[in-house]
């Protein structure tokens, strides 16, 4: 019977600890285990719950050896007949990387959550152990599958979520999407159990050499843009670019020439924008194709993990 929750830790402001209650933003993140985050939730201290530290970093130093690792320790839980659900615990900065990072190499059917904190363990308002409660119930729930984010109370699918505030505690969001499910009170509300996930790549696509994945770097257009950056790292052989337009995802006529140069070169390149929200409609297939609804940061996983794909 499927009854056990694995929770993997690595690290984050979730596990951030700092010298005064009131401080919440002075604070040094990746201080305590994922088990010292576990004993922070007394209601989760008879559950079936398994714990393992995966890695002990502030997310915004996330690398591709650590991601590596957690989803390879991801699908071996999840495979575990026992085992209805796997958290993770990670910080704010690079969630949403990491969670469409994990959709889209594993795709699971059984539900893995990911979780975090804007505030450290030590704050007033700390509000990692019911972020980390709430995950644990919609991973034991199973109404929602595959891969999400829960913060504030929301699940956000991988697919959709995005960091919007750099300090409220609502600071994840949907976008167009809106939520996959509310957590209220222990209790899950679906909203919408749609998944928009084909089978994943697999694990052997992300099996090579961390130091030999192909380099995919982002630019972005503003007032005055101009291709210099972009000239030197084709020069440097990066493999793919993506493109942070304005709105629509437009390009300078200096940047659009040299984004065109690169692609002509062989690099691999994706049409993103850096608004919060909406897709990236019409433009040039060829040279220059629309991330779609793919914010800049998941448009550059997304390229990385097709260039491992080839």
């Amino acid at each position: 019977m499927q009854s056990k929750i694995v929770i993997l830790g690595t690290g984050g402001t979730i596990a951030g600890t700092a010298v005064s209650p009131a401080d919440a933003v002075g604070y040094t993140a990746a201080q305590l285990g994922v088990a010292q985050l576990l004993a922070a939730v007394p209601s989760l201290a008879q559950a079936p719950i398994e714990c393992e530290q995966v890695a002990q970093l502030d997310s915004k130093d996330m690398d591709f050896a650590t991601w590596q690792r957690l989803a390879q320790r991801v699908a071996q839980h999840l495979a575990r007949a026992e085992v209805a659900g796997v958290v993770v615990t990670h910080g704010t900065d690079t969630l949403e990387e990491t969670a469409y990072f994990l959709h889209r190499v594993l795709a699971p059917s059984k539900p893995l959550v990911l979780t975090a904190a804007m505030r450290p363990a030590t704050s007033l308002q700390a509000d990692g152990p019911q972020n980390l409660l709430d995950a644990v119930t919609l991973a034991r729930d199973g109404q929602v599958g595959g891969v999400s984010v829960v913060m504030a109370g929301c699940a956000w699918a991988a697919a959709d979520v995005r960091k919007r505030h750099t300090y409220r505690l609502d600071a994840f969001g949907g976008g167009d999407a809106g939520p996959l499910a509310v957590i209220e009170e222990g209790r899950v509300r679906a909203l919408c159990v749609a998944h928009r996930a084909g089978p994943g790549l697999g694990l052997d696509v992300i099996a090579r050499d961390c130091a030999a994945w192909p380099r995919v770097e982002t630019v972005l257009n503003y007032a005055g843009a101009t291709g210099g950056l972009v000239d030197a790292l084709v020069a440097q052989g990066v493999g793919g670019l993506v493109a942070a337009g304005t709105g629509n995802g437009t390009l300078s006529a200096a940047l659009e020439s040299a984004l065109r140069r690169a692609a002509r070169a062989g690099v691999r390149v994706l049409r993103a924008s850096r608004c919060a929200d909406g897709p990236v409609l019409g433009g040039d297939a060829g040279e220059l194709p629309s991330a779609g609804a793919m914010s800049a940061v998941q448009a550059r996983v997304e390229l990385l993990l097709q260039l491992l794909a080839r």
